[in-house]
């Protein structure tokens, strides 16, 4: 009751504040966000918000603290039922669960979603009807603070600077949770989801999918870690998403798939940008043994090969039909299980002798269902013509 109040009144002041400054839109860019409210300063506002009320300003029997990935020691009720999850979180709590208690979202328009954003397609039609609280497109956060009062969640969840967490705290009143994007197969993602899960009541839940990767993640190191240096093919990660879609030239230096499987990736470099374009003389310095591209950059390449075969037939993978597609690991940031059945696929042609008991769609249906709850999910990226198949050129 005493949150309810207290987002009102925030309410009311905001939209006070956004009449008065002629309308600056409904979103609150990350890039033009007021400076950051303080602890004490909130601490203020909520108490003359209680005091306005009637009410004290103790802590309630029934709520509990909740450290986040910043340190932030944030009060929650004791049971969470209504959660409003922007920036990465949607993809976290669908893989933890906890899609039926979002009450509005941030994130893609969920009529043009493919399956190859992966949480977003397995959710469009449980949140198809729900409002959305903000979006994070080309690189911009807008998040909607009227929006997100009215839907009146016990909290919001983000992956979101400090500053930005503190003001959307400070303009809804309502209890602010961060955690980090994640990096790929590492121990900070393994933190997200446990935080998450602390704070949504699903601790078990998290406990369980951070189990799973790591179990898929140690049977693919246990397949591939042996197999001596001179015997793994030279790989190039190309046709990467990052900014959009990528011909050939779009490549990933650093590429955690590669990584779990011990292949040879020619573009390796520690440090820096994770992708980037590069010359087309670097790719044929290179001369990789497979070409592995995101099917989203398929296109392009196929653009480009019947633009300029001459490059192509100096490069040994497309010599020996040895480029291949796999669904785009990106899509509205890093997906967690495309990638996880990208690692089987991609270690399943380096390594055949090594996946040779591996049913490649029967396990990539397994991390999908596992993590999505989503049957023959692998029927649905075929049929958008995100399979896992060699890339045919006429």
């Amino acid at each position: 009751m005493k949150r309810k109040l207290l987002a009102l009144l925030l309410a009311g002041t905001l939209a006070a504040g956004m009449l008065a400054s002629c309308g600056n839109g409904e979103g609150t860019a990350a890039g033009t966000a007021p400076a950051a409210q303080t602890e004490a300063g909130k601490d203020e506002t909520r108490g003359e918000a209680a005091a306005a009320s009637g009410e004290e300003t103790t802590e309630s029997a029934d709520t509990r603290i909740v450290v986040d990935a910043l340190g932030r020691e944030v009060e929650l009720p004791a049971t969470v039922e209504r959660i409003v999850p922007l920036g990465n979180t949607p993809r976290f709590i669908t893989y933890l669960g906890l899609a039926d208690k979002v009450v509005g979202y941030g994130g893609m328009d969920l009529e043009t979603v493919t399956p190859v954003t992966a949480y977003a397609y397995a959710t469009k039609n449980l949140w198809k009807d729900l409002p959305r609280m903000g979006t994070d497109s080309m690189g911009n956060t807008d998040y909607y603070p009227e929006e997100i009062i009215a839907a009146d969640p016990d909290v919001i969840l983000c992956t979101y600077t400090e500053d930005i967490v503190n003001d959307l705290e400070a303009k809804t009143g309502i209890p602010v949770i961060a955690v980090g994007m994640g990096t790929l197969f590492a121990d900070d993602y393994d933190q997200s989801l446990l935080i998450l899960g602390e704070a949504c009541g699903a601790e078990e839940r998290a406990r369980e999918v951070v189990g799973y990767i790591d179990e898929c993640l140690a049977d693919l190191d246990a397949r591939t870690s042996g197999i001596a240096k001179e015997d793994r093919p030279a790989v190039l990660s190309a046709a990467a998403t990052f900014k959009g879609a990528h011909g050939i030239e779009g490549v990933r230096l650093q590429d955690a798939v590669l990584d779990a499987v011990h292949a040879d990736n020619v573009a390796a470099k520690e440090g820096g940008a994770s992708s980037a374009e590069v010359d087309r003389e670097q790719i044929l310095a290179w001369n990789p043994d497979y070409i592995f591209c995101d099917c989203s950059g398929v296109g392009l390449v196929k653009e480009d090969e019947a633009s300029d075969p001459d490059f192509y037939k100096q490069l040994t993978a497309y010599k020996e039909n040895h480029i291949y597609q796999h669904p785009s690991s990106t899509s509205y940031f890093s997906n967690l299980e495309i990638p996880l059945a990208n690692c089987y696929f991609i270690g399943s042609v380096l390594y055949p002798e090594q996946f040779a008991d591996v049913d490649l769609e029967a396990k990539a249906d397994e991390i999908f269902r596992f993590l999505l709850g989503y049957e023959n999910f692998m029927g649905e990226l075929e049929a958008f013509g995100a399979g896992y198949d060699p890339v045919g050129f006429e």
